[in-house]
């Protein structure tokens, strides 16, 4: 039973949803912003703020936790040196969710994952 279960399995097993969730919290560090069907964006938000409050600290043991999600090294050096120094005063929030309307093919719900400015 699905008793207070609040994931989306997005139809993947585990190991390729980590793997598109990975993708997209990296692509949305490295663009600022990504466009996604909206399950997936709605997934990979909490993930994404979670991985800039953690850059905030900028200690070593912070590289390292992000360092296990993220496996690009150039994302991570993008998070640390810009994405948390504009977020520094900031207390969570960083993204937004913006609907865009239905994929022409499929008609699924499109949105944009993007950081706050």
């Amino acid at each position: 039973m699905r008793h207070k279960l609040s994931k989306n399995k997005l139809s993947r097993s585990s190991s390729q949803r980590k793997a598109l969730l990975r993708n997209l919290v990296s692509d949305t560090i490295r663009h600022g912003k990504i466009t996604t069907t909206k399950a997936r964006a709605k997934e990979a938000r909490p993930i994404l703020e979670k991985m800039i409050t953690i850059a905030k600290t900028k200690d070593f043991n912070s590289i390292r936790k992000v360092s296990e999600f993220i496996t690009d090294k150039a994302v991570i050096d993008e998070l640390f040196d810009n994405v948390s120094v504009k977020f520094n005063e900031r207390n969570g929030g960083y993204s937004r969710i913006v609907l865009l309307g239905t994929r022409q093919g499929d008609n699924a719900e499109v949105a944009t994952l993007e950081l706050v400015e």
